[in-house]
């Protein structure tokens, strides 16, 4: 039976992912296999696995943190909100359509433990540590009776739980005893030790409380961790957005994103913004739109919203205004449809709107389909002509995640991508479009731009434009990765009692 040991948090965005893909990777350093967990994940951040399902990022990263390929046992349910209160449920990494938060978390969601049962024991069967993420926090009285990712997961296995607080945002200690105050006798049982995260300053001048909430609640504090800045590691959801830079900072390539207000998949562009020579800026507004040297329309979870939204809000003619004065436009996905001349949702599979203008900038039309295209895929670029230069580039890696299918009308548009590979099997498939200029391109590949030699072109395209050299190619973002897994692990090693947490789990020291 494998050992486990459950993160949870005083609320949302308190680091219990950071610190699971923390330990995902301290135990697979010290030569133990282990797996992260979690039950029910809601983002709109989604990755999907070599069989073609869908799950969320957070738990991608904290497998990879594991030495291991990402499967949907390890994020059983997984809800990506469309809107109006709404989310699509999918399960073990296939969609099983819209519902309510309502009619989900009032009686639903319960149904679906069995699932998450069943992918625990199959985990349990496999390795030998299981480190469990929950979500929000355990004491949401309105949600404790039909919860399947916090305590009932925790129950389920016997599970000992560590409490997480953020003390940057204020309030961990008052956050802390309160959370354990709402929680049943038995559940307050499970908690077996506190952690206070993100901390900044000397840690001395804390004792105080921590002796405070030790005599206070009973539990040991077994670990203070310093604010780590970004480390590389992917971001779980659109929360970790509000810490996205919003203005450009100097840097040689200036990058808009359009932030739209169900965006997807924005982890597309963080090997963008690690570039030196990059600044990667989020836009919500025309006044913020700047004067970049290359826009970007993300992902979308609700493609016509979207797109209604950027024309009301203006973007879109600001946009289309600096696409006529020449600054490229890239859209993926989501963004990819809006290039076009329509995008239609007869089903609608994504909204209540039966379609929409797009921004007319690229000859074609999307019309969403009932079922979603979820597919690891390897393409080439052939000849993509951008800025005056000529991009090629073989072997790039991503996944197609989308439920539109799109029709090309324009004849004069290109199609520089070919996809060679989808899943496992070879395939000779058009995909993407761009504008006979080159200005406007379009994929619907998710992760395009990690592949370092492509992305770098690019850049070097736009840097030609500007009179700027050309930069060599000094990355290689898998092995950055890896660096960074490795970093954060010497962080949480420092400063979490790893040898308690080891007895709390059952386990001799290391």
């Amino acid at each position: 039976m494998a050992k486990t040991i459950m993160m949870q948090g005083t609320s949302s965005h308190v680091g219990k992912s950071i610190l699971v893909t923390a330990l995902c990777r301290i135990f697979y350093q010290d030569g133990l296999h282990v797996v992260p967990f979690k039950a029910q994940n809601m983002a709109l951040n989604s990755y999907v696995t070599r069989d073609g399902k869908e799950m969320g990022r957070a738990q991608v990263a904290q497998a990879e943190a594991a030495g291991l390929a990402p499967e949907v046992d390890m994020n059983p349910v997984l809800l990506k909100p469309t809107g109006h209160a709404s989310s699509q449920v999918v399960l073990m990494g296939k969609p099983i359509g819209n519902m309510s938060a309502k009619e989900y978390h009032k009686g639903y969601s319960v149904k679906l433990f069995d699932t998450v049962k069943e992918a625990l024991a199959r985990l349990d069967k496999e390795y030998e540590v299981i480190v469990i993420e929950g979500a929000g926090s355990p004491a949401e009285v309105n949600l404790h009776d039909n919860d399947i990712v916090n305590m009932r997961v925790a129950r389920h296995l016997q599970a000992p739980v560590l409490l997480i607080a953020d003390i940057d945002r204020g309030g961990a200690l008052a956050s802390l005893v309160g959370t354990l105050e709402l929680l049943t006798e038995e559940e307050r049982a499970l908690v077996k030790g506190l952690i206070i995260n993100k901390f900044r300053g000397d840690v001395s001048l804390l004792q105080p409380a921590v002796d405070f909430l030790e005599q206070k609640t009973g539990k040991p504090v077994l670990g203070i961790i310093p604010h780590i800045d970004h480390m590389g590691i992917d971001d779980e959801d659109s929360v970790s957005l509000e810490e996205k830079q919003e203005k450009p900072k100097e840097g040689d390539v200036k990058i808009a994103v359009i932030r739209t207000p169900k965006i997807s998949n924005f982890t597309d562009f963080d090997c963008l913004a690690g570039e030196e020579d990059v600044s990667l800026y989020y836009v919500q507004d025309v006044a913020t739109l700047g004067n970049p040297d290359l826009i970007m329309l993300p992902g979308s979870k609700n493609t016509t919203e979207d797109m209604i939204y950027l024309r009301s809000s203006g973007i879109a003619a600001a946009v289309k205004e600096r696409v006529a004065n020449g600054t490229p436009l890239i859209g993926i996905c989501g963004g990819y449809q809006m290039l076009g001349k329509e995008i239609r949702d007869p089903h609608h599979t994504e909204s209540e709107n039966d379609g929409t203008e797009g921004l007319g900038l690229l000859g074609m039309t999307t019309t969403f389909s009932e079922e979603k295209l979820t597919s690891q895929v390897e393409a080439d670029c052939l000849g993509w002509r951008f800025l005056g230069e000529e991009i090629s580039a073989t072997g790039l890696r991503g996944y197609e995640i989308h439920m539109g299918e799109t029709e090309f009308l324009g004849e004069k548009d290109a199609h520089p991508l070919k996809i060679t590979k989808r899943a496992d099997t070879s395939v000779d498939v058009v995909e993407g479009t761009c504008r006979s200029d080159g200005l406007v391109f379009g994929t619907y590949i998710h992760g395009i731009f990690d592949h370092d030699e492509f992305r770098r072109a690019v850049l070097n395209a736009i840097r030609a434009k500007k009179g700027l050299p050309p930069r060599k190619n000094t990355r290689n973002v898998r092995a950055e990765k890896e660096k960074s897994y490795d970093a954060l692990a010497d962080v949480v090693r420092a400063h979490l009692d790893m040898d308690k947490v080891r007895a709390i789990m059952g386990m001799e020291s290391k």
